[in-house]
């Protein structure tokens, strides 16, 4: 393992544009292009492809096209979830999706950061990733954004077209930009 993606994986500054990174990449986004060109009636051929393309993937999951992550073997998603159309997975920290989860349209899990006060180091694409993890029975509407390092816990909704920047804990309903929490479940 090289340097870049030691320093990656440990949560510290790395640029992407190290060839391990980028041949990593590339397999993914061929593994997502495969995917995403495959028919309605070929689960058992989308199933296939993401066990190849993802850390985990749970049985009885399902993963609707359009799909797309930047290395995939960082995500890991539990048994029995959903995530529907146009689902985005930056995944240069690990993604956790627990068991018995609903991601809706167009959802964004976003691990990627990059430098705010080094003005230097962002202009030399220098960046960071945080992990992102889901609790079981996680419910997402359409649009959500799950922002670098978030954190939300079991049995946990949230509101369409919510920009998540802080953990949630247990048994909650937050929505809003930034999402807050409105009420316990």
């Amino acid at each position: 393992m090289g340097e870049h993606k030691q320093r990656m994986l440990a949560g510290e500054l790395y640029q992407d544009s190290d060839p391990e990174l980028v041949a990593e990449r590339h397999r993914a986004q061929r593994l997502c292009d495969e995917f995403n060109r495959t028919g309605p009636d070929e689960t058992a051929r989308r199933t296939a492809v993401l066990r190849d393309l993802l850390g985990r993937f749970g049985e009885g999951s399902w993963v609707m096209p359009r799909f797309q992550c930047d290395y995939g073997h960082l995500v890991e998603i539990g048994s029995n979830s959903f995530l529907n159309y146009d689902a985005i997975l930056l995944d240069c920290a690990p993604i956790v999706i627990g068991d018995d989860c609903s991601i809706g349209p167009r959802v964004q899990l976003l691990t990627a950061l990059h430098p705010m006060d080094d003005h230097d180091k962002r202009r030399r694409r220098w960046e960071s990733a945080a992990p992102i993890r889901i609790g079981n029975n996680a419910w997402f509407g359409g649009g959500v954004i799950v922002c670098p390092g978030v954190t939300i816990g079991d049995d946990v909704v949230v509101g369409a077209g919510s920009v998540v920047t802080r953990d949630l804990p247990d048994r909650v309903f937050a929505a809003g930009n930034p999402a807050r929490v409105i009420r316990p479940l």
